[in-house]
């Protein structure tokens, strides 16, 4: 977005504010747009919706820039969370979030690690949109049922409602508190070792009895069509599989979405990002996402804000 010189007009005045205004609240409003949509692609394409309306707003009639710009960008993603749920439902074998490297300050935060982790995001998927932007407008970002009303077009009493049934759905299904970081990345460790060394006994070591795998190959790489279940069923399908392609995996730790993760090598090129969910020192659940289109997030950090 360029500045354009001043003809006099104070239109340029004006959409310099407008710039400004948005620059300043872009790191939010992706937020915003990613949590709905679980894809930074999605989200990217939403901001510069957001961005063309809000050039067209006279902002001497805007009381509040910030609250306005997270308006747009709710209705904007709403439209498009619509048009994706009906196009994952065409999706090649099981769908995960795009992950992202996160800057350190996204740790940090304890509630947003865990809003964009990929566990929860999962949980995320099964509300019914709107239920899932009042949730996010209300539970992460801690926005007002009337401002949220307003965004949706709805009663602050209807949200209310909506916020009431988001919540329990979200509450019955989502993962445990979350171990501290350094706890999870020596779980993690064992499991990079179990990895390298295609030890049968160091995976069922660092494994949950009932571990559950979602690989998302998009139709592009090698992944199981559904959920691999159980520690056993998890090591013959890894040793099957790169015993059959003889392939050399390595690992290199990194934080996803918050999050310890490990980014997985194949013969020294990037393969795919594994994230987790870890509890009672145990690995209960593997995100690992291969498909390449969603692994452009991974070379640079993306800031992430309430």
């Amino acid at each position: 977005m360029e500045r354009n010189t001043d003809d006099g007009s104070g239109t340029d005045a004006s959409t310099d504010a407008a710039t400004d205004a948005f620059v300043a609240h872009r790191n939010l409003l992706f937020t915003v747009a990613y949590e709905m949509l679980g894809s930074a692609a999605d989200a990217e394409d939403v901001l510069q919706e957001t961005w063309l309306r809000w050039a067209e707003v006279d902002l001497a009639r805007v009381e509040d820039r910030r609250a306005y710009l997270v308006r747009i960008t709710t209705r904007q993603a709403l439209n498009r969370l619509r048009a994706v749920k009906r196009r994952r439902e065409a999706y090649v074998g099981q769908w995960l979030p795009e992950p992202l490297l996160t800057t350190p300050d996204v740790a940090e935060d304890v509630e947003l690690a865990e809003s964009t982790s990929m566990a929860m995001m999962l949980v995320l998927e099964t509300l019914a949109p709107t239920e899932r932007a009042v949730f996010v407008l209300r539970e992460v970002f801690d926005i007002g049922y009337a401002e949220i009303a307003e965004a949706l077009g709805k009663t602050p009493e209807a949200v209310r409602q909506i916020a009431h049934r988001a919540r329990r759905h979200v509450d019955a299904r989502r993962p445990r508190t979350p171990l501290p970081p350094e706890k999870v990345r020596g779980v993690l460790e064992s499991f990079r070792r179990a990895l390298e060394s295609r030890d049968p006994q160091s995976f069922l070591d660092v494994l949950a009895p009932n571990v559950v795998l979602v690989s998302d190959g998009g139709g592009v790489k090698r992944a199981a069509l559904h959920p691999v279940v159980g520690a056993e069923t998890f090591v013959r399908f890894y040793l099957g599989g790169t015993a059959k392609h003889g392939v050399h995996v390595s690992c290199v730790p990194t934080v996803v979405n918050g999050s310890p993760a490990l980014a997985v090598l194949v013969d020294g090129e990037l393969d795919g990002v594994m994230a987790f969910r870890v509890e009672d020192d145990r690995i209960a659940g593997i995100y690992f996402v291969r498909n390449p289109e969603k692994l452009t997030r991974i070379a640079s950090e993306t800031p992430l804000t309430r």
